[in-house]
C-alpha cells in the first residue's frame, strides 16, 4: 500500500525529533490512532519520550525545528507534539514539554491520552506504548474527565461570547458526548461516533450538522443572527449536560 501524505510527513518528522533531541520512542493518539483522521482537519497529536530532561537549549532547537517543519510541510500545520521524560512517565499529573499552538509550552498528558495510547496509540518509532507507559488507575480516567467537565468547561459554559467561535461549539459538545460515553460505559469514542451519540443525547439538530459538515463536508456559512442563536442553544444544551453528568454519583 503506498505511503500517503500524512504517513509521509510523520516519517519526516520523527527523523527530525530524533536529531533534534535523544529519542526513546514516538507515538501517535488521538484521531489518526482511532481511526478518524481527516487530512486538512484533524490534528497530529503525537508523543515524544526523550530520555532525559529538556533544557532551555533543547527547548529553542525544538522551538526552531518545529516552526521549519510547519513551513516546510503544510500538512504538519496542525501538528503537536508533547515530549514526555521516560523517568517521569508513571508521574500522571506531571507537565511535559510540549509544542502546540505554534509555541513550546508545558501541560500534562491526561489521562484521555494515557487510556488511547494504551488501547491502539500508533506507534511511529518503537518501542509501543504498552511497554513504557504504566496502566491507568482504578477511577483515575473518570475522575480526569468529571474534574475537566467541572473545572474547565462547565465555567466556560457561562462565558456567551466564546460560543459565538465554530471551535467551542465544535468541541464543548464532542466533550460532553465523549464523556458521556466514557462515564457510562467505560469506552473511547471518535469525534464521529460522538455525533451519533449527540443525537441521541437530543442535542439540536441542525447544531449536530453544522459540526458534521465542518468535519466531514462542507458548512453552510452562518450570518450574524444564526450564528448567536446556534451559539446560545449550544451553550443551553452543553451546561445541561454538563449538570446532568456531575449530579449522577459516581459507581463504587
Amino acid at each position: 500500500m503506498a505511503a500517503t501524505e500524512t504517513d509521509l510527513v510523520l516519517q519526516r518528522f520523527v527523523s527530525a525529533v530524533r536529531r533534534a533531541v535523544p529519542t526513546v520512542a514516538v507515538w501517535a493518539h488521538g484521531s489518526l490512532a482511532l481511526g478518524d483522521f481527516r487530512p486538512g482537519r484533524s490534528d497530529l497529536d503525537l508523543i515524544a519520550v526523550v530520555d532525559v530532561p529538556l533544557d532551555g537549549e533543547d527547548k529553542d532547537r525544538l522551538a526552531v525545528m518545529h516552526q521549519r517543519f510547519s513551513e516546510e510541510e503544510p500538512a504538519a500545520a496542525e501538528l503537536h507534539c508533547s515530549y514526555m521524560v521516560r523517568a517521569e512517565l508513571a508521574e500522571a499529573g506531571a507537565d511535559h514539554v510540549t509544542w502546540a499552538h505554534g509555541m513550546i509550552l508545558d501541560r500534562p498528558v491526561t489521562p484521555v491520552t494515557r487510556r488511547e495510547l494504551l488501547e491502539g496509540g500508533l506507534t511511529l518509532y518503537c518501542p509501543p506504548p504498552v511497554e513504557l507507559l504504566p496502566p491507568l488507575l482504578p477511577g483515575q480516567l473518570e475522575d480526569f474527565i468529571r474534574r475537566d467537565l467541572a473545572e474547565f468547561w462547565l465555567p466556560a459554559t457561562g462565558k456567551p461570547h466564546l460560543w459565538l467561535r465554530d471551535i467551542w461549539v465544535d468541541l464543548g459538545l464532542l466533550v460532553l458526548a465523549r464523556a458521556t460515553v466514557t462515564l457510562r460505559d467505560g469506552r473511547l469514542i471518535t469525534k464521529g461516533e460522538a455525533l451519533a451519540e449527540l443525537r441521541n443525547l437530543g442535542a439540536p439538530a441542525d447544531v449536530v450538522r453544522d459540526i458534521h459538515d465542518r468535519r466531514y463536508a462542507s458548512p453552510r456559512p452562518l450570518s450574524r443572527l444564526q450564528r448567536i442563536h446556534r451559539a446560545l442553544r449550544a451553550r443551553a444544551f452543553v451546561r445541561r449536560g454538563i449538570k446532568q453528568i456531575l449530579a449522577t454519583k459516581k459507581p463504587r
